[in-house]
């Protein structure tokens, strides 16, 4: 009897247990521990190298890829953050010292790396037709102009843009959105956590020896003109050139009639484009047409429009008559306007009795509105089509390509804002580092078609970043018949990319050249 009781507790004992255990499973599915290994975040500090081999401008050879994250530390040692990158080097170098790095930034604030890593400089290039509109099916093909025959590149993702990511603190507490902008999301903070950054980059690859080249497109041009002199003075690193691509003001003023007469122009080359100007504009070539226009633009136009108010009926008529002709506009718009158009309303009206809307940062594409009314377009039509091509490539290149896998989200855009933009001194920090350096050179390259970012503000920043005119021979402008992203276009791929080989060529000093300015007698 009591062998049965002690059968029959025991037994119940078991289907208690038994009772209890999805319970119990699922107590240890929410605990923090069970969950550790299934949190999806980025790795502090890993790596991943593949090896490929390509033809450039005709020539076969190998190079490897390395895809990874590299930390940002505070000052007491803990990691803060970390960056992701791709890093391209070409194989069988017998010379690694001699042989050029260049350290490529996007902009936007926010923007990855994305661009020019898979349009411009880079290997690969996306699939899309000769004038840079996407195909399907998404993916990437060989760059046979990339500058990796001539140089080794690593593209940098700033932090929140592509998988770079903000750290916990050694609290394991993520750091408040204050303190996160204090260290990461403003012109200054941006430069000083990236040059430190760059400083861990050369010194774990062993590139200290070697030219190095910083390149930025957009708002990346702010942040390598802050890095070249942040880079000299406080890491000791010292550049042979920067590259603006399709240049932000970098912090040089031009703000009322300087701005709006600056305009003037681009929308030139873009009614051009669009066949929208007189016939005998028309009937010329693009580049011929501009001096003429770029002359008024600053002999007549802008000082109309400094006058503002006081000027005379007759000369804002006149002056109003040959903006018209210069940007395919009505005269009745440009004195609605005073004389002052905004880029916004040109996009909406330049094209308005064909029904159409033209691009922002690539006036080329065209959209399509709800309404003909209106002072501004519905959407951006280049960045529409962008992200259509450029997502889906980088995403599968990334992983199946290049061999990094991870569940983190690729930031095309990163949250990065409120951005601190206050005490922009990096145009006058460009022109120190240059003054500093002589070996240090500036080449901007720019798009005519370019809206947001355009090529008469970029001329006006290169005469403006050295008012002296004492460094004119080591300043150069490049511009191309294509938008901010100048390098989709084919034609436009192999000139802006042989740009930069000769501008690497032309400012790599041979072994007897100081760096030191001639004594004048």
């Amino acid at each position: 009897m009591q062998n049965y009781k002690l059968r029959l507790n025991t037994e119940d004992i078991v289907m208690k247990i038994r009772q209890l255990i999805p319970l119990l499973s699922l107590l240890l599915v929410l605990s923090p521990v069970a969950n550790a290994e299934f949190e999806r975040k980025i790795a502090i500090d890993e790596s991943s190298t593949t090896s490929h081999s390509t033809k450039v401008n005709g020539k076969k050879f190998d190079y490897t890829a390395t895809t990874g994250t590299q930390p940002v530390w505070d000052e007491e040692g803990n990691p803060t953050a970390t960056l992701f990158y791709t890093y391209y080097q070409r194989s069988k170098v017998k010379n690694r010292s001699a042989r050029p790095l260049l350290i490529s930034f996007n902009g936007g604030p926010g923007s990855a790396s994305v661009w020019m890593h898979v349009a411009y400089t880079g290997p690969k290039v996306l699939n899309v037709d000769s004038e840079g509109y996407p195909l399907q099916p998404y993916g990437v093909k060989t760059n046979n102009f990339s500058i990796l025959d001539t140089a080794d590149i690593v593209f940098v993702n700033p932090v929140n843009t592509g998988y770079s990511r903000v750290l916990p603190n050694k609290d394991g507490k993520m750091p408040t959105k204050a303190e996160q902008k204090k260290m990461f999301f403003g012109v200054n903070a941006d430069v000083k956590y990236l040059a430190d950054w760059v400083n861990t980059f050369v010194t774990r690859n062993n590139r200290w020896q070697s030219p190095k080249y910083l390149i930025g497109e957009s708002y990346g041009t702010t942040r390598v003109s802050g890095l070249a002199l942040e880079l000299q003075s406080r890491q000791w690193m010292y550049l042979n050139g920067v590259i603006l691509v399709s240049p932000t003001d970098i912090g040089i003023k031009r703000d009322g009639p300087v701005k709006a007469a600056n305009r003037l122009p681009y929308f030139a080359a873009t009614a051009w484009y669009h066949k929208a100007l007189p016939s005998d504009l028309q009937n010329q070539e693009l580049l011929d047409i501009l001096p003429e226009i770029e002359k008024f633009t600053i002999e007549q136009y802008l000082p109309a429009l400094a006058k503002g108010g006081f000027i005379s009926a007759e000369e804002k008529q006149a002056v109003a008559e040959k903006v018209a002709r210069y940007s395919g506009l009505s005269v009745q718009a440009v004195l609605r306007n005073n004389l002052d158009v905004e880029a916004s309303y040109f996009w909406k009206e330049i094209l308005r009795n064909r029904e159409q809307t033209v691009g922002r940062l690539d006036s080329r594409y065209l959209g399509i509105d709800e309404k003909v009314t209106g002072s501004r377009p519905d959407y951006n039509a280049e960045l529409t089509s962008w992200l259509h091509s450029f997502t889906p490539a980088i995403n599968y290149y990334l992983r199946e390509e290049l061999n990094y896998k991870t569940d983190i989200k690729y930031n095309m855009f990163g949250n990065v804002h409120p951005w601190d933009r206050s005490n922009n001194k990096t145009g006058e920090n460009l022109r120190l580092a240059m003054a500093q350096n002589p070996y240090l050179n500036v080449m901007i390259q720019s798009g005519y078609y370019d809206g947001a970012t355009n090529y008469f503000d970029a001329k006006y920043t290169l005469a403006q970043l050295d008012p002296s005119g004492k460094m004119q021979d080591r300043l150069s402008f490049k511009g191309y018949e294509s938008g901010h992203m100048m390098y989709l276009r084919y034609q436009d791929l192999e000139a802006a990319n042989q740009d930069i080989r000769q501008f690497m060529k032309a400012t790599l000093p041979n072994k007897t050249t100081p760096a030191k300015y001639p004594s004048k007698q």
